[in-house]
């Protein structure tokens, strides 16, 4: 029996930012069952965002929400058509080559065979796509992560704002600890926690939905020795107090979701909080920081 047909709304937006905004808003109005909801960076640095619906959308009230959280003229520019289901998520990791980071390389399960036995290898399906490796952000973090393993093992480890978990999932498997992920998006954390089990790592990576450090299970699961946390600039900026209430002495601390022209600013909040930069990796305009607390 062939598949029927899926509905597809689909757009781009300049920027990761402005596409995490629309897809948050998306994400909440449509619930689980009624629409799939993907979004993956260009070569050329736009974001596709795509919606996949199993009967016709309303599309007046789709370009209302898209038009709220985007604005007019990127409401105008979406497009509806119909698809064979499943050739969108075919599609979709088709176009995800392997990425690799260090010791580590984030890949889709039609990659699988592929990742060298000597490398760790972090799978990661199609859903929403901020972490899958594949932004400059997500690979500096990785990079920086591979830096730490070679000269500390850190004990007690946290991912903030862990997206589809790859860095929680990255850490788990290399230290073979329990690593702490939060993340203030439903979606997000029901991502990250079917990822770390698909992962073999369900049993290291505990994900919690959070805002910032107010959870009592970061009081419970510290005070921890490395930190990543690949958000954007001005909530690192304004989670830097929180965090180092939060972090051990000699804590290595792991930044990234920045431009570079916004890395010295972030690098001065956490500097006034008594952490010290060791390395800033410069990729595709993207800066990762990796810091160390040293009061």
């Amino acid at each position: 029996m062939q598949p029927l047909p899926t509905h597809r709304a689909s757009f781009s937006i300049g920027n990761e930012a402005a596409a995490r905004r629309v897809v948050d808003v998306l994400t909440e109005v449509f619930f689980e069952g009624d629409a799939a909801v993907a979004a993956f960076e260009r070569p050329d640095g736009q974001w596709d965002v795509t919606l996949h619906f199993a009967e016709a959308p309303d599309q007046e009230l789709l370009r209302e929400l898209v038009a709220t959280s985007a604005g007019n003229d990127i409401a105008a520019t979406l497009s509806f058509d119909t698809v064979e289901a499943k050739d969108w998520v075919k599609a979709s990791l088709e176009d995800l080559v392997p990425v690799p980071a260090g010791r580590f390389v984030v890949h889709g399960s039609h990659d699988r065979d592929r990742v060298a036995p000597n490398k760790l290898a972090i799978e990661i399906e199609a859903a929403l796509a901020f972490g899958t490796g594949h932004h400059g952000t997500t690979r500096g973090c990785l990079l920086l992560l591979d830096h730490v393993l070679k000269h500390a093992r850190p004990k007690r480890v946290l991912d903030l704002g862990t997206g589809t978990g790859v860095l929680g999932i990255a850490a788990a498997k290399a230290l073979h600890r329990t690593v702490l992920a939060s993340d203030i998006d439903p979606p997000s954390v029901r991502v990250a926690a079917e990822n770390a089990a698909l992962n073999e790592a369900g049993h290291y990576v505990r994900v919690i939905r959070a805002t910032g450090f107010a959870a009592p299970d970061f009081a419970t699961s510290g005070p921890f020795d490395l930190v990543l946390a690949n958000i954007l600039a001005n909530p690192l900026r304004q989670l830097s107090g929180p965090m180092v209430r939060h972090l051990a002495p000699g804590a290595r601390v792991i930044l990234s979701g920045l431009l570079t022209h916004q890395a010295p600013a972030v690098i001065a909040a956490y500097r006034a909080r008594g952490l010290v930069p060791l390395r800033h990796l410069r990729i595709e305009g993207w800066s990762s920081l990796l810091l160390r607390r040293v009061d």
